[in-house]
This record gives C-alpha cells, sequence and structure tokens, in this order.
C-alpha cells in the first residue's frame, strides 16, 4: 500500500471555501487565481494542476463550486490531474505560439464569470497571481467583467495567500517528505563532486537524484556555482570547470506533491583559505540563532535583528544582501519574508527557508540554506543537513 504522504479532496474543498469567505469579507464578487508554468501556486493551491504550456486559472464566485479553466490543449491532461471537477476550456489561456484552434468548440471567460456569479452584476474582481497574469488574459477577464457592470480589478494575492501561510498537518507532511529527498540527495552529491566535473555536471548529481528518490520536479532551478561568481544570489550553472582550491556552492531543492524543499550548502575542493572557514562559521552561528528565535509569538523583526547582530559582531555586515528568511511551501519563495522592517507575528507551522546570502566585492558568495517549520520553542529544521565544512 502506497504510504506517502498527499493532500485530501476534501482538504482541496475545504481551502476553496476559506478563500469564499475571504471573499465576502473584502466584498470581492468573483476571484481570477491564475497560473503559469514557472509559478503555478494560486491554481495548484485551490485545484492541484499545474499547467504546461498553457496557463490556467481557478474561478471563484463567493458561494457554489470553483471553476478550473485552462486552455484549448490541456483537458485530458487537467482531468487526470485536478480536484476540481468543473473544468472550462477558455482561448485566452492558449500557448505563447497562439494557435487559432478553427472549428474547436471553446468557452469564454464570460460563460466562466456567469457560472459563478449566478449570472448577477459584479461589484468587485480580483485577480491573484497579480504579478504573474498574461497580457492576454488580463484584458479577456476586464472585457468580460464589463458585461456584468465590473471596472474594478484588485489585487487578490492576499485572498489566497493568508490561509497559505500556516500549514495544514498534511501539507507538513508532504514539506517533509521532500525535505527528506533534498537531503538523501545533497548528501549524494557531496559524496561524488570532485575537481574536474563543471557545474552543470554537478547540478546533474542532484537533479537526477531527486527524481531516482520520487520527487515530482525540482523546487526551483537548481544550480551550482564554484569560485568566482558565488557572488550571483540568483543564477544557473554553467560549464564552468570545477578548480582545485574553490569554494562551492551547491542548492538541492526536490518538490513533492506541489510542496518545495532546499538545502544549500558548500564544498571546497582542497585545502580551505581561511576566508572561506570564517565566513562559514559566521553563517552557521547565523543559522543556529535563528533556529533558535522561530518560535510561536515572537515578532518576525526579532529574527532580522538577531541576524544582522550576528553578522555585524562577525564582520559580514557589508556582505548582505537580504535575508534572513522568506516563507516556502508551494513555491520555494513566499511571502511573508523576514526582514530588517518585518513587523508580525510568528505562528506555529508557519514555514521558512533560512536563506543566508553572503558574498564580497571579490565575486565570491556562497548560500546556507534550509527549510524549517516554525516550532512552539524553537525551530523544527526540515531538511535537518549538518552544518559542517565538507572538504573534498
Amino acid at each position: 500500500m502506497d504510504q506517502r504522504p498527499r493532500i485530501s479532496d476534501e482538504e482541496f474543498k475545504h481551502r476553496s471555501r476559506v478563500v469564499q469567505g475571504l471573499m465576502q469579507e473584502a466584498g470581492v464578487d468573483v476571484l481570477l487565481a491564475f497560473a503559469n508554468e514557472a509559478e503555478p501556486q494560486f491554481v495548484r493551491y485551490l485545484s492541484d494542476y499545474w499547467p504546461s504550456f498553457e496557463t490556467a486559472a481557478v474561478v471563484l464566485g463567493t458561494s457554489g463550486d470553483p471553476l478550473l479553466v485552462i486552455g484549448p490543449e490541456s483537458l485530458t491532461y487537467a482531468k487526470d490531474r485536478t480536484r476540481i471537477p468543473k473544468i472550462r476550456r477558455v482561448q485566452s489561456f492558449r500557448e505563447s505560439s497562439n494557435p487559432e484552434y478553427p472549428g474547436v468548440s471553446l468557452d469564454t471567460l464570460a460563460d466562466v464569470i456567469a457560472e459563478v456569479s449566478g449570472g448577477k452584476q459584479v461589484a468587485k474582481a480580483a485577480i491573484a497571481g497579480y504579478n504573474l497574469v498574461s497580457h492576454l488574459v488580463h484584458t479577456d477577464f476586464a472585457t468580460s467583467l464589463e458585461q456584468f457592470g465590473c471596472s474594478v480589478i484588485l489585487n487578490g494575492d492576499d485572498l489566497i495567500m493568508r490561509p497559505r501561510m500556516v500549514k495544514s498537518e498534511s501539507e507538513l507532511a508532504c514539506m517533509r517528505h521532500a525535505s527528506k529527498i533534498s537531503h538523501q540527495a545533497m548528501r549524494h552529491v557531496i559524496d561524488h563532486i570532485a575537481p574536474g566535473m563543471t557545474e552543470l555536471q554537478v547540478r546533474g548529481l542532484g537533479v537526477s537524484k531527486i527524481y531516482e528518490l520520487g520527487a515530482e520536479n525540482e523546487a526551483y532551478p537548481m544550480w551550482t556555482l564554484a569560485g568566482i561568481g558565488g557572488d550571483q544570489a540568483i543564477s544557473r550553472a554553467r560549464q564552468k570547470v570545477i578548480s582545485p582550491g574553490e569554494m562551492v556552492h551547491i542548492g538541492v531543492g526536490a518538490r513533492y506533491e506541489g510542496y518545495a524543499s532546499s538545502i544549500g550548502r558548500q564544498v571546497i575542493m582542497g585545502k580551505p583559505e581561511k576566508w572561506m572557514l570564517d565566513a562559514l562559521d559566521a553563517a552557521y552561528e547565523a543559522h543556529r540563532i535563528i533556529c533558535r528565535e522561530l518560535y510561536e509569538g515572537n515578532n518576525a523583526g526579532n529574527i532580522a535583528r538577531a541576524y544582522h547582530e550576528v553578522m555585524a559582531r562577525r564582520g559580514y555586515l557589508d556582505w548582505l544582501l537580504y535575508g534572513p528568511c522568506h516563507a516556502t511551501g508551494l513555491m520555494e519563495g513566499e511571502p511573508p519574508w523576514i526582514e530588517s522592517n518585518s513587523n508580525y507575528m510568528l505562528k506555529e507551522n508557519m514555514t521558512y527557508c533560512i536563506d543566508i546570502f553572503l558574498h564580497d566585492k571579490a565575486g565570491h558568495g556562497f548560500r546556507v540554506e534550509d527549510s524549517v517549520r516554525v516550532g512552539k520553542e524553537r525551530a523544527e529544521n526540515l531538511t535537518d543537513f549538518p552544518l559542517e565544512v565538507f572538504i573534498r
């Protein structure tokens, strides 16, 4: 019998009901939750569907069943995956090469709005995925809403992000499973990395291992950076050959049932330089302090202050770009962040990536990262990878 964790159909239904309650409070009559292949979070949270090539949306009224809206080509795929039985195909959600589909009978977005609103006038509408929605879909949505007397489209991200911040037990089970895969894959990479490999080959060690262990995808496009260039906070692996004496940053992140996990560690190829050991030691000290401070009832700003204090004391304040944490879940990086201006209270079962990124002016840099859960007294480290100096 398959014992792998999974989100139940009932939990998906409950999510829609919670979002509809928040819509009522905000006076939003129709919500369009948008997703593309790179950012599926808003649609996946409500339907478990992850678009490929085409875009997608879940459209909700303040009551009744939600509708999954897809492009013309994804019907059989969507039927196989979605937890929302009602599926509608709309042309504005087609792939970016913009085929016309002559002779294919499709629904319109106006049809969808009429179905979820009961044909009534719409005072306010909102889009979740407001920074993601394509011009084509936004224009279609705005034009269709005019037929219902609506000219107001709000940013609706918060209507879905708020209930996602505190994870359910089944979500945590999926995150722990994803984290276990990342842990084993990172160990595999560290055990097999060697000078003479390229960054892309090292990335391949991690990618192949997460799939072997049952991941559905990478949590993000995993990368490896060696030596100069490690100061790239967001990057991709290169064809660069790893040389003796270099510090190599390795990021491994598995996704399971939609839920992300991530580990960031370094391997030093041969004899380490003093700056490498000192910087890693400072990052690891900060990591331990952050875990100590991630408890229910603490103000997020306190974590950021504690982080900056240790970095200042250790002489690395000018090595910082951001930090020290961002939330995680259906996306590796979610709101809320923990930053120097944060002012909100932590709740148990909020989940974060500890994300300590340090870089100097010479082009060196690295990231120490783990997925964690806010606990009653301190963080639970979900990925739980050793804070060690790895030398090969």
